[in-house]
């Protein structure tokens, strides 16, 4: 009973916080950063036991799921492959060795393996965070392109070598060989079961037909990719990110416009939810971790913090200008295949870099104790720079954006109005087509045809039969407007599939569709 009314009242605490963050027209998850740390400041509030392993497979795999099978354009992701690699890879391993040799700087007692599990758990920047936040801004997109798939992978480089780290803190052994060989396999093996679950899961869901059970199939997917890759020791995150992706190709086809409306509502829902209880728990996590923090003096924990967040920043933007450039140097054919970014597209992407809850989750993931029951050393320290590194990439970095990309004066590109409008020509050349089919079909009456005929053509929203229609009429009408909504639907897929249009555009009319089809 004490548990659950203690999560009644952060459940309480993270409606106010996504309510004030809707007034204040902030991203909710900086609203959460800030709240989240002040919850456990407030007089009173009970220390809740946990199991930080049981966190990470509770946290981790809805919500990279949700980013790579709802929100990844896979077309987008395959043509900025070399930068988002760039990025989600080497940046990763290039600012966990700096944070965590800034780290063993100020604290020598620290070992090495340690150090770097923190350079690790700061190092990938957040893939809800980033989404939240980009998606209210007007940027081009290339640049929302990259960060997007930046966050996504770098989730699973990041976590990988955050294994290898706390692996080589609890034994103390380590060997570069080995990492490097096991890095090539987990990822090979979590990509791999990731897809075969994935595909499993579509033979499932074909032959379902009830929205509600395939939505409930759709939430076990990133669990059961995870557990499975985790228990075989390979990449449960890759596995979760391969299933998503795998997925998220063949949703347009197999999936109803119910289910689409009703797993958009529960998955946004779902990772709200996730992402209020952990910033809520480490909230309440803070304020312990603050008091066991006495060894240390007030000036030692603001210079380490300010160092460590200033790494993470500086090394990012270090590294985005010579990773953009250098390549296009090399190479004459990636300069005359893929335009030249501007140099103030490659500062926002630089300034891109919002840490925020899976750098929490593996945070609070760190074993209390190593082998023969000795602490984790310095765990508290590490736990408490971690949030002061999402507070201040999530604070500083993520209000600082809109009023940076007003002032660079970047705008979207008019490739999305463009594709937009070449997929809403083709759709609605199918949508008469379809109307004229099934007019002489039903031997709908001509009165008939030429009011459903007269929407379409003008793109107007799908409405009712009129008042004054028979019931005959109004059943001619509605058939009609079915058939001729599925026609949009078959023609806006094949765009789609043909690379025609971009995820985000084929997302947005299938939403549109949604509606029109629900609303018959």
């Amino acid at each position: 009973m004490h548990f659950l009314s203690v999560l009644i009242f952060l459940l309480l605490c993270s409606v106010a916080l996504g309510w004030l963050a809707r007034r204040a027209g902030l991203p909710y998850p900086i609203a959460l950063g800030v709240g989240g740390g002040a919850v456990g400041f407030v007089p009173g509030m009970p220390d809740l036991d946990f199991d930080p392993q049981v966190l990470l497979v509770i946290v981790l795999p809805p919500i990279l799921y949700q980013a790579a099978a709802l929100l990844t354009s896979w077309r987008d992701f395959k043509a900025n492959l070399r930068p988002i690699g760039m990025l989600a890879i080497g940046l990763v391993i290039v600012t966990t060795l700096a944070v965590g040799a800034t780290l063993k700087f100020f604290v020598p007692d620290l070992p090495w393996a340690a150090a770097f599990a923190f350079g690790a758990i700061v190092s990938p920047p957040d893939a809800v965070a980033a989404t939240a936040i980009l998606s209210s801004m007007n940027m081009p997109r290339r640049i929302v392109t990259v960060l997007e798939g930046e966050s996504l992978v770098n989730d699973a480089s990041g976590l990988v070598i955050y294994k290898f780290a706390v692996a080589a803190v609890l034994t103390g052994v380590f060997s570069l060989t080995d990492a490097t060989v096991q890095f090539g396999a987990l990822a090979v093996g979590g990509v791999a079961i990731g897809i075969a679950v994935s595909w499993l899961f579509v033979r499932v869901h074909s032959i379902l037909g009830d929205p509600f059970i395939e939505v409930l199939v759709s939430m076990l997917v990133p669990f059961v990719a995870y557990i499975v890759a985790e228990h075989v020791h390979t990449s449960g995150v890759l596995a979760v990110v391969a299933a998503g992706l795998f997925r998220g190709r063949f949703a347009p086809k197999m999936v109803s416009a119910e289910m689409r409306i009703l797993a958009r509502s529960v998955w946004n829902i779902f990772v709200f939810l996730l992402n209020s209880l952990i910033f809520m728990l480490i909230g309440m996590q803070l304020s312990l971790i603050v008091e066991r923090l006495a060894g240390y003096t007030a000036f030692e924990l603001t210079v380490w913090s300010a160092a460590v967040s200033a790494v993470a920043i500086l090394v990012r933007i270090v590294w985005v200008y010579p990773a953009t450039w250098l390549p296009r140097l090399l190479s004459r054919s990636l300069r005359e295949r893929e335009p030249a970014p501007s140099n103030r597209e490659l500062f926002i992407e630089s300034w891109c870099g919002m840490r925020g809850i899976v750098s929490l989750a593996a945070a609070l993931a760190l074993p209390v104790t190593v082998q023969g029951g000795a602490s984790f050393p310095h765990r508290d320290l590490i736990v408490f720079l971690t949030f002061v590194v999402i507070f201040v990439t999530l604070v500083g970095q993520g209000l600082s954006l809109a009023p940076l990309i007003r002032r660079l004066k970047l705008t979207s590109d008019s490739s999305v109005a463009d594709e937009e409008r070449h997929a809403r020509t083709e759709m609605g050349r199918a949508a008469l087509a379809a109307v004229e089919r099934a007019a002489r079909q039903e031997g709908a009456a001509p009165e008939v045809v030429e009011r459903v005929r007269a929407e379409f053509a003008e793109r107007l929203a799908i409405a009712g039969a009129g008042a004054s229609a028979d019931a005959e009429e109004a059943v001619q009408a509605k058939r009609l407007r079915i058939a001729a909504i599925r026609a949009e639907r078959t023609e806006l897929i094949r765009v789609w599939q043909e690379n025609q249009i971009s995820d985000d555009v084929m997302h947005h009319l299938e939403e549109e569709l949604d509606y029109q089809e629900s609303r018959l």
